[in-house]
């Protein structure tokens, strides 16, 4: 019996075309298909749903986050991989959120696009999609993962950053290997897997969105930062800081931080470096960030920050301390421990 393989179509560059004003719309998956003939000779059956509004990933939610994951979870046990058609800006956000909305996952899903559409003589998605389809089919190697497929290489969803918007190399995992490179044949890198759960699979899909992102740059004024931070029922903030967790030590700064910690609100530090980790009291400019209760994230992405965040706030908002010790730990190896 063939492997079976889904594939879940959101919208995004891979399935555009262009209006009479040069710009590009999403259009219908059956097209998509059409598009890649070389799928008609594939080893592994292929089935395929479309979200009821397909869109520009600029407009993704939390709530498609949810339909999404509740495509996957009604198909879950008929088949073998799922593959998310998706567009690149929010692509490495849904990845992260679904991997922690997915707990227990055992089978791959993997998000994929493109930089150029189907319909371009030199798009980069007709090799995105079969890749992906083979990566999520493989009876070789199952990988127990929300994975990104793109330009060559499998990343770790949660792991992942967009870098390019010109290259078709578009995106990067700057603290994890990549999890398989695909050449003449396709290189798992099988001891870079999460471990496969020996548990029910678990889909959790509540989202907090009382939540906002504070990034840090010289001459950030003290209205600036008390504006942001007195936001109406805010719950918790990303604190993109410098380096590796540094923060300007100015009185004003750091009680306008002390104030909203102790109003219950989370603040989660995070590097504004690619590459790297926030190591709390390495330097002197991070110690009082430390003395206040701001949490270090490690080496965590912005993506997988912001949407752990949301995730935990969701499922545990009435045990703020649970959420602080949850946000330091790898939930779905998203962070270095």
């Amino acid at each position: 019996m063939n492997n079976k393989v889904l594939i879940v179509y959101t919208g995004g560059t891979i399935g555009m075309v262009q209006d009479e004003n040069g710009s590009l719309h999403p259009f219908a998956l059956d097209r998509i298909i059409d598009a890649v003939p070389q799928l008609k000779h594939c080893r592994y059956d292929i089935d395929s749903v479309t979200l009821d509004n397909i869109i520009d990933s600029s407009n993704m939610t939390p709530s498609l986050w949810v339909d999404i994951a509740e495509i996957i979870e009604r198909h879950y046990d008929q088949y073998d991989g799922f593959v998310v058609l998706h567009g690149t800006d929010t692509m490495a956000y849904t990845a992260s959120a679904l991997s922690f909305m997915f707990k227990n996952l055992g089978k791959p899903i993997v998000l994929t696009g493109s930089q150029l559409p189907l319909g371009m003589l030199r798009s980069d998605g007709r090799e995105n999609i079969i890749c992906a389809l083979e990566v999520a089919s493989c009876r070789l190697a199952t990988i127990p993962e929300v994975c990104i497929f793109f330009e060559s290489h499998l990343y770790r969803g949660n792991r992942s950053t967009k870098i390019s918007a010109e290259n078709f190399d578009a995106f990067e995992t700057y603290n994890y290997p990549s999890l398989a490179k695909a050449g003449i044949n396709i290189t798992f890198k099988e001891h870079l897997f999460l471990p496969m759960p020996k548990d029910k699979l678990l889909v959790r899909k509540v989202f907090d969105r009382r939540v906002a992102i504070l990034k840090l740059f010289p001459g950030i004024t003290e209205p600036v930062v008390r504006a942001l931070l007195s936001t109406p029922d805010l719950q918790g903030v990303v604190l993109e800081t410098y380096g590796s967790g540094n923060a300007p030590t100015d009185a004003w700064f750091i009680d306008a931080l002390d104030d909203a910690i102790r109003r219950g609100i989370i603040v989660l530090n995070v590097t504004q470096c690619k590459a790297g980790a926030v190591k709390m009291r390495q330097y002197a400019a991070s110690c009082d960030l430390d003395r206040i209760g701001v949490v270090g994230a490690g080496d965590i992405t912005i993506e997988a920050a912001i949407t752990k965040l949301m995730y935990l706030l969701g499922h545990y908002s009435d045990d703020k301390e649970h959420v602080k010790l949850r946000l330091g730990q790898s939930l779905r190896g998203e962070l270095s421990e």
